[in-house]
């Protein structure tokens, strides 16, 4: 039985990297004294893809203050002598680098020696995501981030064509309307839909939530996921005016229409939910648990332990079969007797759709999937996988069948172009069990047209032309690949892109399978020593904040990467030392989200999950004061880890110690936990180090969503050992809720 001490936190992780880097305490020079200057900023990097705001502490600080960046006067509030925050504007230029990181400098005089702020150049680092086709089959469309752009590649002569859209375009669909086949674009920063008429036609901007995840269109309506507040709204691409707004399970990452139903999945619980598409109202939610079979890979043994879900990354449905089809790293086992940790098994989850509930989980013992598309009238699925970089054809009666296990029909490669630098020497790859080449492409999207399925890689920036006419007889072939940008603009951080969703030694583990786009995956059992539930933290901004894991066992992000890379892989091969440093300059680049509630600087009010109002200018004076939250939270990054002289301090704040499942099984060693950032909480589920605020048991040792809001019980329900939210008032409970809301 495999019992790898292994990723899971690939990064609970991370930390202050090796080149480039910040220091470790980015402290001001010496100022004239009584003058105002800087001390510290956090987050101590930022991406120059949007506008964001940091968090600044100084001596004297006042009103009227001129903050500058290089000498370019910025935004500045001051809310206090030692407090205040400042916006970063988006598009600052960043020199080329291998990295792909400049050091700036924030400063309030030339007597301010100021703070260094790193700028992460994500504009020149595209990153294509989602995949939808022109209703003729001739182009397919794809997002690239950073550069707030969508390609249409024509799959005729591969010609490539940019719509400039909105702010972090992050998914899309293609609306067939009366008037012409149009362009739907979803944002992660600007709250608004884009509408563009394929024939090059002007556009429309409708008003839409921003923080969006996922998209689909269906009959006019574009149905939006997002993760600020966790909902789905139905938005009328006619009018403009939306239907209805729904709160989901955390972070909706995939969404999928079924007959009168919307299927949207959670990437932080593994829960699949159905919505009226009429109203909005949810009809029903499942997920997997205790006795779901699992066939293939190595958690097949262990269904009896199975806890919850993991996270959904995408949704097909077979709508004659009442069939839903779920990408995911499999059923999430538990406490076992067997001590058997990190179960990963990428593959494919069944759930039927009346009444819904998750059938069974077909594991391939490797990879992580991350994409589907059905072909019903053929009985075909096609699944692509990430970090193996291949494109798997399945049986779709087999796979629904009560034994699944010999669905699998092909494999099919999807190789680097020949100019793609390899994380490794060639001769590494495909022996004693190894992936092959194919893992430096990265299959992310599929788009079905016919018997034509094309696939988005988001490595090397190619979109695929596979041939499925052959693919029921174990014959689909790659046609052709066609590139869409340049990639290599900052070859070291993609190659560690490569390496961070890799699964080279084919044992179902990557950091990105913990750890999905560098963010949470809800919780697991895992890490040797001791072997318990814990919260699998997110990589965003870790950067500033070593050491790592409980107790901590490394103490910096290269340290981590060559560790923890190299047990992912059970040491076939151990990393070297080109991919310690590309691993950890990507991971550097992995950085907290800018804050959604935060536009034009600290709001008045904020409304709380739970429906409260807060006023977050309170709660700034409360937190480091009455609430005692800044003894262990100090501004401004919001852990003591944070700082060299505080870092490493592991306490006993009265928060729980052991997830409270099978605790038998499980090693209840306790030597306190560390305090993590606060900076972008907003986005965090579950919370604590056990995941106990949000997260709870059933009796039959299922795990479900106890709190949607758990901020507010990790605040309120510790104290007095975990700050003294006990002597505020609600309405001060409010403030800090509130003010914490806006890190």
């Amino acid at each position: 039985m495999r019992s790898p001490w292994v990723l899971v936190l690939f990064l609970a992780l991370t930390a202050c990297p090796r080149p480039p880097s910040a220091p470790p305490d980015a402290g001001a020079a010496a100022a004239r004294p009584g003058g105002p200057r800087l001390l510290d900023v956090g987050p101590r990097a930022v991406s120059n893809q949007t506008a964001s705001w940091v968090w600044l502490t100084g001596e004297a600080l006042r009103p009227g203050l001129t903050l500058t960046l290089d000498g370019e006067p910025l935004t500045l509030e001051v809310l206090d002598e030692e407090h205040a925050l400042a916006r970063i504007p988006a598009g600052l230029p960043v020199p080329p680098s291998p990295s792909g990181e400049g050091a700036r400098t924030l400063r309030l005089s030339d007597d301010d020696g100021g703070v260094r702020l790193q700028v992460v150049d994500d504009v020149g680092f595209v990153t294509p995501a989602g995949l939808a086709g022109a209703p003729s089959g001739n182009e397919v469309f794809t997002t690239s981030q950073g550069e707030d752009a969508v390609l249409g590649l024509d799959l005729r002569d591969g010609g490539v064509r940019r719509f400039p859209v909105g702010d972090g375009p992050v998914a899309l669909a293609v609306w067939p309307s009366d008037a012409g086949p149009q362009l739907v674009v979803a944002h992660r920063f600007a709250p608004e839909l884009r509408v563009l008429p394929l024939d090059g036609g002007a556009g429309r901007t409708l008003a839409a939530p921003a923080s969006a995840s996922a998209l689909v269109v269906h009959q006019g309506v574009a149905y939006l996921a997002e993760q600020a507040r966790d909902s789905v709204s139905a938005i009328d691409l006619s009018s403009g005016k939306e239907r209805w707004r729904t709160p989901v399970a955390p972070n909706p990452q995939a969404l999928a229409v079924a007959g009168d139903a919307l299927l949207v999945g959670s990437m932080q619980t593994g829960e699949l939910e159905t919505l009226a598409l009429a109203d909005g109202l949810v009809h029903g939610s499942a997920e997997p648990g205790p006795g779901t079979p699992i066939f293939g890979g190595g958690t097949a043994a262990f269904s009896a332990q199975v806890m919850n879900g993991s996270g959904v990354r995408a949704i097909a449905v077979a709508p004659k079969a009442g069939r839903a089809l779920l990408a995911t790293i499999g059923p999430n086992v538990g406490p076992n007797a067997l001590r058997m940790e990190v179960s990963m098994n990428g593959g494919v989850t069944v759930a039927a759709l009346g009444p819904l509930e998750v059938r069974h989980h077909l594991g391939f013992g490797a990879g992580v999937t991350q994409a589907l598309a059905v072909d019903e009238a053929k009985g075909l699925v096609y699944a692509a996988d990430v970090s193996l970089g291949l494109v798997r054809v399945l049986d779709l009666k087999k796979l629904l069948s009560a034994d699944p296990s010999q669905a699998l029909l092909q494999e099919l490669a999807i190789p680097p172009p020949a100019d793609f630098p390899r994380i490794r020497p060639e001769a590494d790859f495909g022996e004693k069990g190894r992936a092959g080449l194919s893992l430096h492409s990265g299959p992310a999207a599929l788009w079905l047209f016919g018997e034509r399925l094309t696939v988005l890689d988001r490595f090397t920036g190619t979109v695929a032309v596979v041939d499925v006419r052959g693919a029921a007889k174990k014959k689909a072939a790659l046609v052709t690949q066609w590139p869409l940008a340049p990639m290599l603009t900052q070859p070291t951080r993609r190659l560690g892109e490569v390496l961070y969703f890799a699964d080279l030694g084919r044992t179902a583990m990557s950091c990105d399978a913990c750890h999905p786009a560098g963010h949470t995956g809800g919780i697991m059992f895992e890490k040797t020593q001791p072997l318990r539930v814990y919260r699998v933290p997110t990589v965003r901004g870790t950067r500033d904040s070593p050491p790592y894991f409980t107790p901590a066992s490394t103490r910096s992000l290269a340290e981590t990467a060559k560790v923890v890379g190299g047990r992912n892989r059970f040491h076939n091969p151990d990393p070297t030392e080109a991919e310690i440093d590309a691993l950890t300059t990507y991971s550097a680049g992995v950085l907290t989200l800018p804050n959604p509630f935060l536009s034009a600087g600290l709001p008045e009010t904020l409304t709380l999950p739970n429906g409260q109002e807060g006023h977050p200018r309170a709660g700034a004076a409360l937190f480091g004061g009455k609430a005692q939250c800044g003894e262990c939270h100090p501004w401004p990054g919001f852990t003591t880890d944070a700082k060299g002289e505080t870092r490493g301090r592991f306490i006993d704040v009265g928060t729980p110690h052991l997830f409270p499942l099978r605790e038998k099984q499980q090693d209840p060693h306790f030597s306190g936990f560390a305090p993590p950032s606060l900076l972008g909480a907003w986005d965090v589920f579950p919370m604590l180090t056990t995941g106990l605020a949000g997260l709870s048991v059933r009796e039959d040792g299922a795990v479900k969503v106890s709190d949607r809001f758990p901020l507010a019980r990790a605040v309120m329900a510790y104290a007095p050992k975990h700050g003294r939210a006990d002597g505020l008032t609600p309405q001060e409970q409010a403030d800090v809720l509130a003010f914490v809301m806006c890190l």
